[in-house]
């Protein structure tokens, strides 16, 4: 399928004054930001990679605002707030969009309880959307997977944060396939991730997120592949060369 994006690129609008110094102004993601023309998105895959702390999920936070989405998580239907702490950089965003996505989810680790417990209390539970059953009667794993899976269509746009946090590597293998799946049939997704599984769909884009800035990069030169790679080489020896733990 001749994939057409539903976002193209993002940037920092120039027609506002940033509160120098303040949250979230001060994150290298959003002063690197501000020093780019945009920030493109692939037509099938994004992944923001990169340390802790860089800006990646309040920057994708942001997006989801922007775009309508929950701050906690959900579809654009979904209304509720559990403690309103979401920046306003959303507001600072100018999104370049190429057409409406069928459908879409802001699937937030951090805050998915609250976003299933607000699926629940609009009787949602047993939709099939969501599989069929209550995503707090599922696993973190099960119930992640019963979106991917079930709420997830083609033609649609996906923002995920962490979403490798509750899943095996055997499900994160299982999710790509899906993601794959998917951007197939048109689908767009952003993904924040610290996962080497996760990062790895050959045909995306992949902007890596530092303490300096943000830069486009290949898979094979992301922080998190060079680091797994080289723990897997010999993993008794990394344990005692970092860990300063001897007879691993």
């Amino acid at each position: 399928m001749d994939n057409k994006p539903f976002l193209l690129d993002m940037y920092l609008r120039q027609d506002k004054t940033y509160p120098q110094g303040q949250y979230p102004f001060n994150l290298p993601a959003v002063r690197a930001l501000a020093q780019m023309d945009a920030l493109a998105f692939h037509p099938k895959i994004t992944y923001f990679v990169g340390e802790n702390g860089s800006g990646k999920s309040t920057l994708l936070e942001a997006l989801a605002v922007n775009l309508g989405f929950n701050a906690e998580g959900g579809t654009r239907n979904f209304h509720f707030s559990s403690n309103d702490t979401h920046s306003d950089l959303s507001g600072y965003l100018r999104v370049a969009k190429y057409a409406r996505p069928k459908s879409g989810f802001f699937l937030r680790a951090e805050s998915f309880y609250n976003t299933a417990t607000y699926a629940d209390s609009i009787q949602l539970d047993n939709h099939p959307l969501y599989g069929g059953r209550s995503l707090h009667k599922q696993s973190h794993g099960e119930s992640f997977l019963s979106i991917v899976h079930h709420r997830f269509e083609g033609r649609g746009l996906y923002l995920l944060d962490e979403l490798e946090s509750a899943l095996s590597p055997k499900r994160q293998l299982e999710v790509l396939a899906r993601l794959h799946e998917l951007a197939e049939q048109g689908a767009q997704f952003v993904i924040v991730t610290h996962s080497p599984i996760l990062s790895a769909y050959p045909d995306a884009l992949i902007w890596e997120f530092s303490r300096t800035g943000i830069r486009q990069t290949a898979y094979e030169d992301t922080e998190i592949f060079r680091t797994m790679n080289m723990f897997m080489e010999n993993p008794r020896k990394r344990v005692e060369e970092w860990v300063g733990i001897s007879n691993v």
